[in-house]
């Protein structure tokens, strides 16, 4: 294994992470889930209220769950805060960013609002995304009942939640859906066609590599489908032209050194800017994909800061 100029803090806690092969879906669903059960016995839910929303679903499928959290004392309406997790469109569930999205409500004032959407490969693109527009809509539309002010919405996404986030800011204006003011694509997973420079090089860093990315688009595209004519910009995003991407919301950016999707993610912003979009762009430097699951690291505490710091502006 290639030995990389990791950041102190983190290089030092690399052997103790998950092996996360995705070649073995099952065995990788089976750790990820492991280490999250383990993750939530450590979060403090005092004054956040959580529950359960359900949303309809997409026409012939089945309903969506959003999990809901509200910080109590608060005065609505709420602005919100969309998230969608990660878990490279094959991993995961609403518990991913359970932790997160509970010091999110409490430290924003913000209602949160977490969708529990389809997995490929079982079901792939447009089944998650779908899922994502429909709990979308369905609090746009549900926002006097649910207390929350339907004119200040931000997306949130980290990974291929982060595409996830890209893709539906997409398809939210191309359909005339409900008014997004901000959409947060931390380490966003965006390119289908794995041929940046960082994708090429990254093939053994921690997490996520070359070899996992791969078998993620197969697994939500379908195999053969990756970079072929055709791929659409909503499952895809990387590959909107700036004239594509012209009147989406102001974007902050995060990518990680070390990470396969640096490059992907830096060349979006670019991207974003050519098209007139506002943009911040933050590259940590000596981390890598997922990092942030060590988070006593000062450079996961930036992270984590800055997040609710550019969430905070944007929904003032």
């Amino acid at each position: 294994m290639t030995t990389y100029p990791l950041d102190p803090e983190l290089a030092a806690l690399v052997p103790m992470l998950p092996r996360a092969d995705c070649s073995d879906l099952e065995g990788a669903r089976a750790e990820a889930q492991a280490g999250v059960a383990a993750a939530l016995e450590g979060v403090d839910v005092t004054g956040v209220d959580v529950f359960e929303v359900v949303a309809p679903g997409p026409e012939g499928a089945p309903d969506v769950v959003l999990r809901s959290y509200r910080p109590q004392g608060v005065e609505g309406p709420l602005p919100v805060v969309y998230d969608i997790h990660g878990g490279g469109f094959i991993l995961g569930d609403v518990d991913f960013d359970h932790g997160v999205n509970v010091s999110l409500a409490r430290e924003l004032g913000a209602a949160v609002f977490s969708v529990e959407y389809r997995l490929a490969p079982e079901h792939p693109y447009p089944a998650g995304l779908e899922d994502a527009y429909a709990g979308l809509v369905h609090i746009a539309k549900n926002a006097a009942e649910l207390g929350v002010d339907a004119t200040r919405i931000a997306l949130f996404g980290i990974s291929a939640g982060g595409g996830l986030a890209a893709g539906l800011a997409l398809l939210t204006r191309d359909r005339g859906g409900p008014s997004i003011v901000f959409q947060y694509l931390g380490i966003p997973e965006l390119d289908d066609r794995l041929d940046t420079p960082s994708m090429r090089a990254f093939t053994d860093t921690p997490l996520w590599n070359r070899p996992n990315a791969v078998i993620s688009w197969d697994h939500y595209l379908g195999t053969g489908v990756p970079g072929s004519d055709g791929v659409p910009i909503h499952a895809a995003p990387a590959r909107a032209t700036p004239g594509q991407l012209a009147g989406l919301p102001p974007a902050y950016i995060s990518v990680m050194e070390f990470d396969p999707l640096r490059d992907e993610g830096i060349d979006y912003a670019r991207a974003l800017l050519a098209a007139g979009v506002s943009v911040e762009l933050h590259l940590f430097p000596g981390t890598f994909h997922g990092s942030a699951m060590i988070p006593h690291a000062e450079v996961s505490q930036r992270d984590a800061a800055e997040a609710v710091a550019v969430l905070r502006r944007a929904l003032r």
